[in-house]
């Protein structure tokens, strides 16, 4: 049964090595490096959250340090994204602010912006707070805001009346239908409206979707309001639109996950929207074309 287990994931990480850089901190380095050769920034994610001791919490500090460090020696132009959970937030706010201190001032240094990734619905409150704290000492820090969550237009309000820098996505987590959007057509609806509020205004922001219809709303609101963003894409995902969008002049990013904790968030990924499946399959194929 375990031989038939492991036969089964190492199927499964063939397809998930299509947007997983691997399981270590060398190949999520040589993903971001192929992405900085192609034109492409990196934003790179260790996989693994919900920690609740101290020594994976500073295993992970210490990776991004390393990554921290090696995009300034390469000259890379990247970018870390941390969970909170997965640098203190399930022990306390205050040791996660404590990390995320101990973080920046590394970050500072190397000159890399940070991402704080938005887990579900549960953190929110808390994350939102972290970031103002670490805002008010480090401009280069960015948080993301889901579109499925009905209380994102209120928070973006918020987060721009001080100039915060925003990652619009549309969420990954399962989350009760009072406090959120349920179907694909209300999520991508406000999406389109926060977008909208990104453009008309925001600063300096990404715009994290794969969707054609989203990217071309983007496109167009881009010729009526000249802002500073990009277009952040998972790594291995629309690879055949990424030097389209280059040869126009906007920036993308490549959003890429390392780790060995890559099952549960493909899994998550999968679930997160159907179409996420054809968006998957269709770059698989893509990338092995002969």
């Amino acid at each position: 049964m375990v031989s038939v287990t492991r036969l089964m994931e190492k199927i499964l990480f063939g397809v998930a090595k299509q947007w997983i850089a691997g399981d270590s901190i060398n190949d999520a380095l040589e993903s971001a490096k192929f992405a900085y050769k192609n034109g492409r920034h990196a934003i790179v994610n260790k996989l693994g959250e919900y920690h609740t001791s101290k020594k994976p919490i500073n295993q992970t500090i210490k990776e991004y340090k390393v990554i921290m460090s090696s995009f300034r020696k390469w000259k890379v132009r990247g970018a870390i994204s941390v969970k909170p959970t997965q640098v203190g937030l399930s022990i306390s706010k205050k040791e996660c602010l404590k990390n995320f201190q101990n973080l920046i001032k590394s970050a500072s240094l190397a000159h890399v912006f940070v991402w704080l990734d938005m887990e579900s619905s549960e953190h929110t409150d808390e994350t939102m707070g972290i970031y103002q704290d670490l805002f008010a000492r480090y401009e280069r820090l960015g948080i993301c805001i889901q579109a499925n969550l009905k209380r994102s237009e209120n928070d973006l309000k918020d987060l721009l009346n001080y100039g915060a820098k925003i990652r619009l996505v549309k969420g990954a987590y399962k989350e009760n239908s009072k406090i959120a959007f349920v179907s694909k057509d209300k999520v991508d609806k406000n999406y389109i409206y926060l977008m909208k509020l990104l453009f008309k205004e925001g600063n300096e922001f990404g715009i994290a979707t794969h969707d054609s219809n989203m990217i071309k709303t983007a496109i167009r609101l881009s010729k009526k309001f000249h802002r500073r963003f990009e277009f952040q894409m998972l790594k291995g995902i629309r690879d055949e639109l990424k030097p389209k969008l280059l040869k126009k002049g906007f920036g993308v990013s490549d959003y890429i996950p390392y780790g060995t904790n890559w099952l549960p968030y493909s899994i998550r990924r999968l679930k997160e929207r159907k179409r996420n499946i054809l968006l998957l399959g269709s770059s698989f194929l893509q990338s092995h074309r002969v």
